[in-house]
């Protein structure tokens, strides 16, 4: 992630400024932070994007998906922050109830997806808990290259997809590795297994 400003933001401040077709970018502790994501990581969240459009389509869902839509959360010092998922999932009627605004939003989306980075601390713990907050429904974890530690892994670490549900305000989670079919809330009827998004990465073992 680079910086790209010391002024402590507001989250208004932060669309207003956001540097528009030069990438992505989240407000982070008040700074404009650009995200920086490997081509593994862009090819699982296209296999999720699509995989979640296929499902809309086939059942005729009310949802919309999308990689780049900006979410307004709070953290627990009640600092505004400016998440941009990997994989969002909104409510269409909600969408296309203003179509003329950006796409920026101060209510929970339907479904948020992390697929994890070096800085995988960030999506097991700051978003997880601003997530929580916001009372995003279903928020999913993946974990393509096991590289959080052994205390959200285990051991041996392998790739791992974790899908949290909002349950009385607070995140009750499923595990799931290998050949293990996905259960969202979301999408009851997906056929995706975590073997299935490891292997949209294209990754290949030298």
């Amino acid at each position: 992630m680079t910086t790209t400003t010391a002024k402590k933001l507001t989250f208004e401040e932060f669309l207003e400024q956001y540097p528009d077709g030069l990438g992505i970018y989240e407000l982070v502790n008040g700074k404009i932070v650009q995200v920086e994501p490997t081509r593994a990581h862009k090819n699982v969240a296209r296999y999720l994007v699509k995989s979640f459009d296929r499902e809309i389509e086939r059942l005729g869902l009310d949802y919309i998906v999308d990689k780049d839509i900006v979410v307004k959360t709070v953290t627990a010092f009640l600092k505004e922050q400016g998440r941009n998922p990997d994989v969002s999932v909104v409510s269409a009627s909600k969408w296309n109830s203003n179509v003329m605004a950006y796409g920026a939003l101060t209510e929970p989306i339907q479904l948020a997806v992390e697929v994890v980075s070096t800085n995988w601390e960030d999506d097991y713990v700051d978003k997880l808990d601003e997530y929580q907050r916001l009372g995003i429904p279903e928020y999913w974890i993946v974990d393509y290259l096991a590289i959080a530690s052994r205390s959200y892994l285990g051991n041996p670490k392998v790739p791992t997809i974790f899908v949290y549900q909002l349950v009385e305000s607070q995140y009750q989670v499923q595990k799931f590795t290998s050949d293990q079919h996905i259960v969202s809330p979301t999408f009851p009827e997906l056929e995706l297994t975590v073997e299935m998004v490891v292997g949209a990465s294209q990754m290949r073992k030298l």
